[in-house]
């Protein structure tokens, strides 16, 4: 009955909400849409989040192939109230390629990894990453800090771009709120474009499911 009721619920916000086409909210409706199939799932007794997980291999993301960002993604309103800084050549910065991984600081600029279809940080130690990454920064002000988003290779290239800027922007809203400068902290997405593993097993995935750091220092 609970599954049911659940279900019904989800259904019910999705007609409310779809009346006003405008602003957040239709960018809210486009986002839960994707969940829509799951109150469906549950009306027919099946455990949508065990199926997720248990049948990772078999994940290929939702039907709408680009989920627009929206600050309630990112857990807090800090994401709008600080946008993307100005544009690389308008700060007098060279292109991605010219930022690099800072000289015998592999410690502290980890790379993130992220669970399957997911934009939050899960683990203790990649949230130790991010606080050291924000104290090196804060003690750096000449530093300018890229964070690359990065997915598998399921699902498609549209969708898994999408995901990467998520990532990449959730990991910078925590370094803001850490209390580095949201001016010198850029982020690109790569989608499934950039694998660091070339295999397809579930360890491959994982591996390539991530977030990295690199860094300019501005003379």
């Amino acid at each position: 009955m609970k599954k049911i009721l659940s279900a019904f619920f989800v259904l019910s916000l999705f007609v409310f909400t779809s009346c006003d086409r405008s602003g957040s909210t239709w960018e809210n409706v486009k986002t839960a849409g994707r969940y829509i199939h799951r109150g469906f799932d549950s009306l027919l007794g099946k455990d949508y989040n065990s199926y997720w997980v248990q049948n990772e291999d078999e994940f290929v993301g939702p039907e709408d192939e680009f989920i627009p960002l929206n600050s309630k993604d990112l857990k807090g309103s800090i994401a709008t109230a600080h946008g993307q800084p100005k544009d690389l050549q308008d700060s007098g910065l060279p292109g991605f390629s010219s930022f690099k991984l800072p000289d015998n600081l592999s410690s502290t600029f980890k790379v993130i990894h992220f669970d399957t279809d997911e934009h939050i940080i899960r683990e203790k130690e990649d949230m130790m990453t991010v606080q050291k990454v924000a104290t090196y920064l804060k003690k750096h002000p000449k530093t300018y800090l890229c964070i690359s988003g990065h997915c598998d290779e399921r699902a498609s290239a549209a969708y898994n771009m999408s995901l990467g800027t998520r990532r990449a922007n959730s990991v910078r809203v925590l370094l803001i709120k850490q209390g580095v400068d949201f001016n010198k902290i850029y982020t690109v997405s790569y989608g499934k474009e950039r694998p660091f593993a070339s295999g397809h097993s579930p360890q491959d995935w994982r591996e390539n499911r991530r977030c990295e750091f690199t860094i300019y220092e501005k003379k």
